[in-house]
């Protein structure tokens, strides 16, 4: 796994959503309550950007037709049946990093 360190963020212990770029990803980066989720940031039913939507009770809402997302599994709304991609978060001294897999590692389950 790589491991980038994200632009720094103002007020990470605010809510907030933005869109960053780390492994040639786009990815929506959350902070809901005390924690910080990084997600894709495309939309797999309508391809919007998920950045642009909003956090509630947990969930990304999607901007384009409110369809949900968990922010911890990437799992989508009851009878959705999709999802998005989630990426590990990990706070260090020197400021937040998003972890990316590899193709192989995904494809072997590392």
């Amino acid at each position: 796994m790589k491991w980038y360190k994200i632009p720094e963020i103002q007020n990470i212990n605010e809510p907030f959503i933005t869109k960053i770029k780390a492994g040639g990803k786009s990815i929506c980066l959350v902070g809901f309550e005390d924690r910080i989720y990084a997600l894709s940031a495309i939309c797999p039913h309508a391809g919007a950007d998920l950045s642009e939507g909003l956090c509630v009770k947990g969930k990304i809402v999607c901007p384009y037709h409110r369809y949900t997302y968990n922010l911890e599994t990437g799992k989508g709304g009851e009878g959705q049946n999709d999802f998005v991609a989630t990426y590990l978060v990990e706070l260090r001294e020197d400021g937040i990093y998003v972890g990316i897999k590899s193709f192989w590692e995904r494809l072997s389950g590392r």
